[in-house]
């Protein structure tokens, strides 16, 4: 069983504001331990696509920061480019949209390092044989980082439903060539919806996207799984055989989080933000309205107890009405799946678990 650390929101003093909660979840979990002298230390959080404002404060990061300074270690705030077209398909766009976003030195105190380099092909192979694959794709200054604490906002996501530390893992410690990889299934176009708009052409990255007599037409070959097209549509004519592939996806998408922590055993630390509980990615270009309200802060060493603890604390809370959750409302329903009826997060959990990720169990800890 795993110790998740869990800091609520109730502030009266100075002494009580999220600042200084984040600065006293570090000491609580034991990051003091992950962390050592002179490391290179990557702080791994998502800076928000253009137009989100949801995404993890700098200022909350910037707490991180000076906890691993104070260690005498070096950090930096790292991220990898999008498998999709967006502001943060390259490095240098990457960082203009980081430093827009307030990840800038002058805020957080480190600098920005897009991880996979300036195209995304900066990364080695990890071993990790798994279900799916025998080696995976992670990004080569995560790999070269002696210590990572990985910043996470909890929030929906149309493919897996949640994210939390083990999408940000996955997806977040991966170059574009392993996000394709983890997405690997392939949409279809329901014909019949189809109303030949194109706007599933301009948002696809890859040009697998064609409208022929009036429908969309979809190029295996070229498709990359990335979902924009999906997000895209106006009648919804797009879609994922969800029967078939969610499980394994899950599965791919716990194998990558495997192979980005593997070469750090005891160096990684974990720190889980439920504020702004949007039903969407902060990958996409928005910010939809919270389904259920602000919870607290949690912080572990471990990524699946602290996505475990995350998953209940949030399934606790009355959703919100007039959101995108459309049911599941009541304290103690799953929310996500009241947002996207096809996830699975306990399967997320559970086969994260199996695989050697972490502990399904969690001992919650107030501080």
């Amino acid at each position: 069983m795993a110790d998740v650390y869990f800091a609520n929101l109730r502030a009266r003093s100075h002494h009580e504001s999220r600042s200084q909660k984040i600065r006293r979840l570090f000491e609580a979990a034991g990051f003091d331990e992950v962390v050592r002298p002179d490391d290179l230390a990557a702080v791994k959080l998502h800076v928000g696509e253009r137009g989100c404002d949801t995404y993890i404060h700098p200022v909350f990061a910037r707490q991180v920061v000076d906890k691993i300074k104070e260690r005498g270690a070096h950090p930096f705030i790292t991220d990898t480019g999008t498998l999709y077209a967006g502001s943060r398909a390259d490095a240098v766009r990457h960082t203009v949209t980081a430093i827009e976003h307030g990840f800038d030195y002058a805020v957080v105190g480190a600098p920005v390092i897009i991880a996979d380099g300036l195209r995304g092909d900066h990364w080695s192979e990890v071993a990790i044989n798994g279900k799916h694959f025998g080696s995976v794709r992670i990004a080569g200054d995560i790999l070269a980082a002696e210590s990572m604490i990985v910043l996470s906002h909890v929030k929906g996501h149309d493919l897996a439903g949640f994210g939390g530390a083990i999408k940000n893992l996955a997806m977040g410690c991966a170059p574009p060539s392993g996000k394709a990889e983890q997405h690997a299934g392939r949409p279809f176009v329901e014909v019949e919806r189809c109303g030949g708009c194109g706007k599933c052409t301009m948002v696809c990255p890859q040009a697998a996207m064609t409208v022929v007599e009036g429908r969309a037409r979809l190029n295996p070959e070229h498709c990359v799984g990335c979902g924009d097209c999906m997000r895209s549509c106006p009648t919804e004519a797009i879609e994922f055989d969800w029967t078939t592939e969610i499980r394994p996806f899950l599965e791919r998408l716990c194998e990558y989080a495997l192979g980005a922590v593997l070469d750090k055993p005891g160096r990684v630390g974990y720190i889980n933000f439920l504020l702004g509980i949007t039903p969407d990615c902060d990958c996409v270009p928005w910010s939809d309205a919270p389904i259920v309200p602000d919870i607290g802060i949690l912080a572990s060493t471990d990524p699946v107890a602290i996505d475990h603890a995350s998953i209940d604390l949030v399934n606790s809370q009355r959703g919100f009405a007039q959101t995108a959750l459309a049911r599941n409302h009541a304290p103690g329903e799953d929310k996500f799946m009241g947002v996207w009826d096809y996830t699975d997060a306990d399967y997320q959990i559970s086969y994260a678990a199996r695989i050697g990720l972490g502990d399904a169990s969690y001992r919650l800890i107030e501080v």
